[in-house]
């Protein structure tokens, strides 16, 4: 059974950083994206960031580019999220996602994803 699990999560000031970690187990993704997305109270969960495999290619939304940065350990089967420069807008609940599948496009839609974690809260004060 495929388990994905977010940590790292919590409450930060305006301008901080955290580094969110997710672990997967259940069988290896090293040659599957793997992304990150989040929900905040009343909206749509929305693309934050994903990895087609180690040293592949990297996407982020507009809204977070150049402030966060995707990264995985194969070894570890394990993708981060490191995330500086943080805004009150960015509090909300993160996701991480594996797909089981070889996508011939950018990985930055829901459906492009397989397994889902249980999210990890991220909170933003000013």
């Amino acid at each position: 059974q495929v388990q994905l699990v977010e940590s790292g999560g919590g409450l930060v000031q305006a301008g901080g950083s955290l580094r969110l970690s997710c672990a997967a187990s259940g069988r290896t993704f090293s040659s599957y994206p793997m992304g990150w997305f989040r929900q905040a109270p009343g909206k749509e969960r929305e693309f934050v960031a994903a990895m087609r495999w180690s040293g592949g290619s990297t996407y982020y939304a507009d809204s977070v580019k150049g402030r966060f940065t995707i990264s995985r350990d194969n070894a570890k089967n394990t993708v981060y999220l490191q995330m500086n420069s943080l805004k009150i807008e960015d509090t909300a609940v993160y996701f991480c996602a594996a797909s089981a599948r070889v996508l011939n496009i950018p990985p930055i839609y829901r459906w492009d994803y397989d397994y889902w974690g249980q999210g990890t809260q991220v909170t933003v004060s000013s």
